[in-house]
């Protein structure tokens, strides 16, 4: 998802152990016990078996259609369902690193495995690693791996020094933000095998790396077998290429509006002090709509919710959001909620804004 995605994580420590240190005092306590109380909190496996069946269903589905069409250009449409069920295993994996799915660790490490490295090519430890840094500090331009400065910039002091062609492309970030999106699929790929051979890699064990190393190469070496198995060589290079620039444009639409152009804590001088409550919302944003969007961003449009409980279960998410946005209104803490589109011009917006002063300067 531009700087990622996304999201892949393990369960949220840290800020559970925080939310029950001061559950009678802080802010975020009585929320907590509320969401508790609801049973917000409970795994919906069941839930969770349906959706995994029914894309892992559609995935084969789509396999079927290559096999049976055989080497034609005809094919190439079956790309455009096949991003989408990837994104949706994606989400499936994001879910699993965030032990929304099951409360075993071992079974939820399982069916990330299976979605992010196996069917994505994604390592889930290169992902985790990352991941767990955004969540503990959303925004926060100094300890964010999603905000670092990178080929986009999030903040006007990440501009200083940047020509040539890093130059040009912060100049015009904002234009280039969803075009830079269609590399996101095979960047997600590279940055894996990176962290697979990197000495001071995010594995824990040498047996993580090979059981990890050894599902990567399994995705390249079917995905390719599948491929050129039913397509000529031409054809499944165009076929892969629209694959993989549409399931990086879907993940940067899902990733890309949650906080960019919100509240980064190191610009405010109390910024590191915020409670884990304002912390996760003031620099979160929702996203208006239905089933249709709720499907379409994998549940990420309910951002606050997710950051405030990582472990949610995805259908849990909208229930909770009423209860968290009147305890934010009891505090006086700004939730911000927007359109579909509406959240695409703020965070471009932001991007444009960032960019002015090489602008100027040019």
């Amino acid at each position: 998802m531009p700087q990622a995605t996304a999201t892949l994580t393990a369960p949220e420590k840290a800020p559970a152990a925080a939310a029950r240190r001061g559950a009678g005092t802080s802010e975020f306590g009585p929320l907590l016990r509320t969401v508790k109380e609801q049973g917000l909190l409970d795994r919906r496996t069941g839930w969770y078996a349906r959706g995994i069946t029914v894309n892992l269903l559609a995935l084969t589905a789509v396999a079927v259609g290559l096999v049976l069409l055989g080497p034609t250009w005809w094919a190439l449409p079956l790309a455009v369902p096949l991003a989408l069920f990837s994104a949706r295993a994606a989400f499936v994996g994001h879910d699993a690193g965030h032990s929304q799915i099951s409360a075993h660790r071992r079974r939820n490490r399982a069916i990330q495995l299976v979605h992010a490295n196996l069917l994505l090519g994604m390592s889930q430890e290169w992902w985790n690693d990352k991941h767990n840094r955004h969540h503990a500090h959303p925004n926060h331009l100094e300890k964010d791996p999603d905000v670092a400065a990178d080929i986009l910039v999030f903040a006007q002091h990440q501009t200083a020094g940047r020509t040539g062609l890093r130059g040009w492309l912060t100049r015009h970030q904002a234009w280039l933000f969803f075009p830079l999106t269609t590399l996101e699929g095979i960047a997600l790929k590279v940055y894996g095998f990176q962290a697979l051979f990197s000495a001071d890699g995010p594995y824990r064990t040498r047996r993580d790396r090979l059981v990890e190393g050894a599902l990567l190469c399994a995705h390249v070496a079917g995905y390719a077998t599948l491929l050129l198995s039913t397509l000529t060589l031409g054809q499944a290079l165009v076929f892969a290429l629209i694959h993989q620039m549409l399931l990086g444009l879907h993940l940067g639409m899902a990733f890309a509006p949650n906080h960019k152009g919100m509240e980064m804590p190191d610009a405010h001088p109390d910024g590191d002090s915020w409670g884990h409550l304002r912390r996760q919302v003031l620099t979160s944003r929702n996203i208006r709509g239905g089933a249709v969007t709720d499907w379409f961003l994998g549940g990420l449009n309910y951002q606050i919710e997710h950051h405030l409980f990582p472990s949610m279960p995805r259908p849990h998410l909208r229930l909770a959001q009423p209860a968290v946005r009147a305890h934010c209104r009891t505090l006086g803490i700004p939730y911000t909620e927007t359109g579909f589109v509406e959240s695409y011009r703020q965070a471009l917006g932001h991007l444009h804004e960032v960019g002015e002063p090489l602008r100027t300067a040019a």
